[in-house]
């Protein structure tokens, strides 16, 4: 049978109507959040993505939260290998993946023994029966079959034998029994798309294009997604349990798509370039949760942007740096690790003063650490980790969306500046997808770059008197002839010096240049509540979403609090100093063990404190408003 007829026939039969009878009415939710659990062979990132995209079509505000583990293939069936996709959506505004979840769908024993925790009381677990088998239960580390005993007690429950159901709605289409077992996820995600009145279209119009060599995988995984939808919309769900409603959320007008933290920035530094009408080389080395923004921007070389995947990190600091020299944009990433590697590099940007924009897509350390798990411990790295007194500005993205306008100001800066820059983001932000109203780049200010041309009086460190910038001079223009190294350079001539005065003279010079930003920057903002009072919540990068939404429960209650978010880590913004003082307490949550709240406690002399948090999980909003309640009532 055809996909096409398959995904949007109205299934008018008398089960459809028998199922009418029997849920007549949805529960209507202003929210809800759906975490997908299963073995890194059951598609679960794939699962949680098309269940994504049916809810940007229903045009419901969202925030999802990918979690993988990092060995390419850990061992089936174990808790080392569950692989697991969070969405939190809504009819008012999300800007988190959420707490606790509503749903938990849980595709073998492992899964429910890693996720079960995060379920809330009451909640609605969903399992696969065929994996719960003595062998599978012995790998998760569970004693007896939980399905059995209280494990599940307080939680409503929904046991499906879905490798069964799926063999039986695939049965004629020619599939092996190995592929056929492969569209289970389709058949769950149909399943639960009748929970939450899901669309079915987007995801078949999906398959139909993914498989369009193969049609006949495209009409497998569809018909396994329409009988899900079928028996749940048909079976006697348990008592307790019912279909959900989740009404449209009110968007301003524009035109929207789901974007990831990755695409964003690629775009973003895309644009960059073509406000600065500049070819964009981008130089890298594969390394995770960096690699996506590679694959991006692979894919916008029609847009003047130039990919290069290198032979280590160092060499693709290098080339970047050689792209500048010859007059692009360029541009390396990386995440902790890889970063260390470039910092000789990154030095060597710094005492050469040519534009670089280095992205950081921070992940748990140290050394490789926790490689798919989120954290924010490189900000010391990114402020102070080279030798030397080398300084260089630093921006830090808040959302997946956000990377876009945060690239273009890195993108401008390094150029007004002839500066490194680093941005950083982080595995949560770099996988996770919003909806974006996808702005004109007609209304973002050109980045004037202005080459020098005239031999007259040039060497290569003449400097802007305004920004301290030095000369940008294309190799080959006559009489422009010069070079450039790693040693230290005579102020008046560009030449090799050695002399200690001298030395002096460009230190301050280097410093002074990257510390002058801070006036030509915003000034810092409160996202919440007043200018001063009892506490300020301080935060930067992807604490954004808990903070925000904690902060705006709690000025609910009447709480004195207020929130404020930095993009612009170093320099800080000129005003921020007298703003925090304002406050009488100032609580800093971060992924890391107190790295911005040091640097705010040693710039302005404030008794910062942290609220850390070092788990590779993001911070739940509940645990922000217990802190700042323990601060306020202490």
């Amino acid at each position: 049978m055809g996909s096409t007829t398959i995904s949007t026939t109205a299934l008018a039969d008398p089960k459809a109507m028998a199922a009418a009878r029997k849920h007549p009415e949805r529960e209507q939710v202003d929210s809800a959040v759906v975490r997908f659990a299963g073995d890194s062979g059951d598609g679960m990132q794939l699962t949680g993505g098309q269940f994504t995209l049916a809810t940007a079509f229903a045009g419901n505000e969202l925030a999802t939260f990918p979690d993988f583990p990092a060995e390419i293939r850990a061992p089936a069936g174990t808790t080392f290998g569950v692989s697991s996709f969070q969405i939190n959506f809504g009819s008012r505004t999300i800007k988190t993946s959420g707490d606790a979840f509503d749903t938990l769908i849980a595709m073998n024993p492992a899964a429910l023994k890693v996720e079960l925790h995060g379920l809330k009381p009451g909640g609605v677990v969903i399992v696969d029966t065929a994996s719960f088998t003595d062998r599978n239960l012995a790998k998760a580390g569970y004693a007896a079959n939980p399905l059995e005993d209280d494990t599940l007690d307080g939680y409503r429950v929904i046991e499906l034998d879905i490798a069964k159901l799926t063999m039986e709605a695939v049965k004629d289409s020619g599939l092996s029994k190995k592929e056929a077992l492969r569209c289970k996820n389709l058949w769950t995600l149909g399943f639960v798309y009748w929970i939450y009145d899901r669309d079915r279209r987007p995801t078949a119009e999906w398959l139909a294009a993914k498989f369009a060599n193969r049609p006949d995988l495209a009409a497998a995984n569809t018909a396994a997604m329409d009988a899900g939808h079928r028996v749940a919309e048909t079976m006697d769900l348990p008592d307790g349990i019912h279909g959900y409603a989740v009404d449209r959320a009110e968007i301003a007008p524009g035109t929207y798509r789901t974007v990831t933290g990755a695409e964003a920035l690629a775009w973003g530094l895309a644009a960059g370039a073509h406000l600065a009408d500049l070819r964009m080389v981008f130089a890298s080395y594969p390394i995770t949760p960096a690699s996506p923004l590679l694959h991006s921007l692979s894919h916008l070389t029609g847009h003047n942007v130039v990919t290069f995947q290198a032979e280590d990190e160092i060499a693709a600091a290098c080339a970047a740096i050689g792209a500048s020299y010859g007059g692009s944009l360029g541009v390396t990433s990386s995440s902790g690790p890889g970063i260390a590697l470039k910092t000789e590099a990154i030095g060597f940007a710094i005492s050469t003063e040519l534009p670089l924009v280095i992205v950081n897509s921070q992940r748990g350390g140290p050394s490789t650490g926790l490689p798919t798990k989120t954290e924010q411990s490189d900000l010391f790295q990114a402020v102070w980790g080279r030798n030397g007194d080398s300084p260089l500005p630093v921006l830090a993205a808040r959302s997946p969306s956000d990377g876009f306008e945060t690239a273009i100001e890195a993108v401008r800066i390094a150029l007004r500046y002839m500066t490194p820059v680093f941005l950083l983001t982080d595995g949560y932000i770099g996988n996770a997808a919003e909806p974006w109203n996808i702005p004109n780049i007609e209304d973002f200010n050109p980045i004037p770059v202005r080459f020098r041309t005239e031999p007259e009086g040039f060497h290569p460190f003449l400097r802007d008197p305004e920004t301290l910038a030095r000369a940008w001079a294309l190799p080959g223009t006559p009489g422009l002839e010069h070079r450039l190294g790693g040693l230290e350079k005579d102020y008046d001539s560009g030449h090799i010096s050695y002399d200690a005065a001298n030395h002096q003279r460009m230190t301050d010079a280097r410093r002074n240049k990257v510390l002058g930003i801070a006036d030509d920057i915003p000034p810092q903002k409160v996202e919440a509540g007043g200018e001063s009072g009892r506490l300020a919540v301080v935060g930067w990068g992807s604490t954004f979403g808990p903070i925000s939404r904690a902060v705006s429960n709690l000025l609910d209650e009447g709480r004195e609090i207020s929130h404020i978010h930095l993009r612009h880590i170093w320099p800080l913004p000129s005003n921020l100093g007298p703003l925090l003082r304002g406050f009488e307490k100032v609580l800093v949550p971060e992924m890391n063990t107190g790295q911005l709240a040091t640097l705010l406690r040693s710039e302005y002399l404030i008794p910062a404190e942290g609220l850390n948090k070092v788990s590779g999980q993001p911070f739940k909003i509940t645990e922000i408003e217990a802190a700042v309640r323990a601060r306020l009532e202490a």
